[in-house]
């Protein structure tokens, strides 16, 4: 999941409804109906209940999730589960999580590299970031599911090319004061709490940290590579819209 230790929102100088953003707005939706629809959510009886609910639940996630031990010994389907796994959420919590991200800083960005381009750059990404954590995790036969390495990669390109757009952030030790900061202080803090993380994360069920890091990582690369020789837009510090909602 995106979202871990600080909770961040952001909306830059030029509010969200000015942004057309199909591309975004579609992926949001898909991963939605693919959570709804599949037995993750628990709102449909005919995957069962109780223990046949989890038994079902497991085979999904190891169907359509990246399963590092099955990837690398060419199981069949196995080749295709980096691009369906960003569409598999495990939860409501990791749902809504990243697509609230996917929100806040997809629109922008996609506006800004156009929507072909978004669109390979956030599937790209996103398999490269599930396959890398395979890769240092060749041997586990745990599922891999979730948006959070394409969405990493979507901020690590919305650090790129809007440094200066003003970021919403609630922090637990602030008590979850809505503070706005430039996205080039809050992002590499995002990052630097997932390199924490990844350090002291065990093998097994729970958030990928190092496809976070991968993710973010090749999303700024990305964009420095396509618009370094291009001007990146400059976000002036703006007060935050009137009913802006924080989560």
């Amino acid at each position: 999941m995106i979202g871990n230790w600080a909770t961040t929102v952001g909306t830059a100088s030029r509010t969200l409804r000015h942004t057309s953003a199909p591309v975004t707005n579609a992926l949001i939706v898909l991963c939605c109906l693919v959570f709804l629809l599949g037995p993750a959510a628990g709102l449909n009886p005919a995957y069962g209940h109780g223990d046949e609910l989890l038994t079902t639940q497991r085979a999904y996630f190891r169907r359509w999730g990246v399963v590092p031990a099955e990837l690398f010994s060419g199981a069949p389907g196995a080749a295709l589960t980096p691009l369906t796994a960003l569409f598999v959420h495990g939860s409501w919590v990791h749902l809504l999580g990243n697509m609230l991200f996917l929100h806040v800083f997809g629109a922008m960005t996609e506006e800004r590299m156009g929507r072909g381009r978004y669109l390979l750059f956030y599937a790209g990404c996103g398999a490269l970031a599930l396959l890398g954590y395979a890769v240092a995790h060749a041997g586990s036969e745990q599922s891999l599911v979730g948006a959070s390495g394409a969405i990493s990669a979507v901020l690590g390109a919305f650090l790129y090319l809007f440094p200066r757009a003003r970021v919403t952030s609630l922090l637990p030790f602030l008590f979850f004061l809505p503070l706005r900061f430039p996205a080039w202080v809050v992002l590499p803090f995002w990052a630097a709490l997932q390199w924490l993380a990844a350090g002291h994360a065990a093998q097994g069920p729970g958030v990928a940290y190092l496809a976070h890091l991968i993710g973010f990582g090749l999303g700024f690369l990305v964009a420095w590579g396509v618009f370094r020789r291009t001007t990146r837009v400059k976000a002036t510090p703006a007060p935050a819209p009137e009913g802006e909602n924080q989560p």
